[in-house]
């Protein structure tokens, strides 16, 4: 970590975090495909409503997740796996039991969680069914959230990759065969995601037992300290804000889609599950540039920080650059194999076109995130994860739909996107000049 070229260990942490973000995007595009294929906008729509409750999951998931390993990164660098493995179990078995209290709230207040996250009167009954045989994997998904960070930041992505593609080849498997075979709908599809995460979940804690990694699970590596408790959950916090606030901002995004119909909320699910694919290229590389630069800044090693900085952004925008051009031109195409509506085709064209053309700027703010975040830069790294979803995007969308109407809403994440850039650019600059010499 603190020795071979820079680039290379980039790149080497990079490609299965990259692979496995994609897979785990395509198999989200797969459900979203198959669900399409019931002919109903309101089954399509419930897709992307309940997205927005998965979107709470990865956010608590990663806020142990990012929490522990970014701690974990750092210490390992300082040569204390001991105190790693400490972050590492507290963080875990604090997810396991969030997951656990997630599901129960829940399950008991399903239907007003269905309408709260942007449902309408037609889409409700899909959204229901689809939410009630998922919302049992919630432990598990975020368990698997966190047992993947800690992987990535022990440098160990491929093992990490095992367990995310064994996962999303299951899901690719099932959601014909529940949907179709046995008839059960979008039931199906939630009860096919909700297996695969389990199974991706086992695998990847199989790692651990087995002995392949630096840091134990054991419960009695559970901190008995508030401080480390407060510790994970402070260095997570700019995760969770991230992900909470991609949660009610897509929930919100429903709420202003729902007044033009099934057919825009079906649009957006559509867009948000193709730009997921498109953001995981240059995500799945800025995963592989978060251990390298914690363990670095644990070393002194502030000049290679700096190194692995710039060439992240780089080569994150070289590839996100290349994929969004190409959806932007095949955007009525792409959309058409989701939801083949002329409706849904016209208005989840001009929204990806839009965002496509934004996207190919991102990975600077997304750097600069997870940078402040490796680096124990809590407050800067909670700021610049508000912007996005948040301090740009609600905003922006309220006053873009009172304005504009449906084309507000399907330009205002595009332009939050290009704000954020523009907030983080000279963040990341002062963050990175300010670096003092290596130890």
């Amino acid at each position: 970590m603190t020795q071979a070229p820079v680039s290379k260990l980039v790149v080497q942490l990079g490609i299965p975090t990259t692979i496995s973000m994609l897979v785990t995007s395509i198999y989200n595009l797969v459900d979203t495909f198959f669900v399409g294929q019931l002919n109903s906008d309101s089954a399509t729509g419930a897709v992307g409503v309940v997205f927005s409750f998965m979107a709470v999951l990865q956010a608590f998931g990663f806020m142990f997740g990012q929490g522990a390993g970014s701690n974990i990164s750092r210490l390992l660098g300082a040569k204390d796996s001991k105190r790693a493995s400490v972050f590492a179990a507290t963080g875990f078995y604090g997810s396991i039991a969030m997951g656990l209290l997630i599901f129960l709230i829940g399950s008991m207040f399903k239907t007003k969680l269905v309408y709260l996250l942007g449902s309408t009167e037609t889409i409700f009954p899909y959204a229901r069914d689809y939410l009630t045989n998922l919302i049992w994997a919630a432990p598990f998904v975020m368990g698997s959230f966190v047992l993947n960070n800690i992987l990535r930041f022990e440098g160990k992505a491929n093992l990490s990759m095992v367990g995310l593609l064994s996962g999303a080849f299951v899901n690719m498997a099932l959601d014909p065969l529940l949907i179709f075979v046995f008839d059960m709908g979008v039931s199906g599809a939630a009860l096919a995601t909700g297996i695969s995460q389990t199974i991706s979940f086992s695998i990847l804690l199989y790692m651990f037992i087995s002995g392949r990694t630096q840091c134990k699970l054991g419960i009695v590596n559970i901190s008995k300290s508030l401080a480390d408790w407060w510790n994970i959950v402070a260095t997570g916090f700019p995760s969770l804000i991230r992900q909470g606030m991609g949660s009610i901002s897509s929930a919100l995004l429903n709420w202003q889609a729902k007044i033009y119909g099934d057919a825009a909320v079906a649009a957006m699910s559509v867009v948000n599950r193709i730009m997921m694919f498109i953001f995981s290229a240059g995500l799945g590389i800025g995963q592989g540039f978060q251990p390298v630069c914690g363990y670095n800044y644990g070393a002194g090693k502030y000049s290679r920080v700096k190194e692995a900085c710039t060439f992240t952004i780089k080569l994150a925008m070289g590839i996100i650059d290349v994929v969004a051009l190409l959806g932007f031109i095949f955007a009525p195409g792409l959309v058409a194999i989701f939801r083949n509506d002329p409706t849904v085709i016209e208005i989840g064209t001009v929204t990806l076109r839009a965002q496509c053309l934004s996207v190919m700027i991102v990975p600077v703010m997304v750097i600069t995130n997870m940078t402040l975040q490796s680096t124990g830069q809590k407050a800067w790294a909670t700021f610049t994860s508000m912007l996005r979803n948040g301090i740009y995007f609600i905003p922006i969308l309220l006053l873009f739909s009172h304005l504009f109407g449906l084309f507000g809403i399907q330009i205002a994440q595009a332009v939050a996107e290009v704000l954020s850039v523009i907030t983080c650019a000279p963040i990341l600059y002062n963050f990175l000049r300010k670096l003092p010499e290596d130890a």
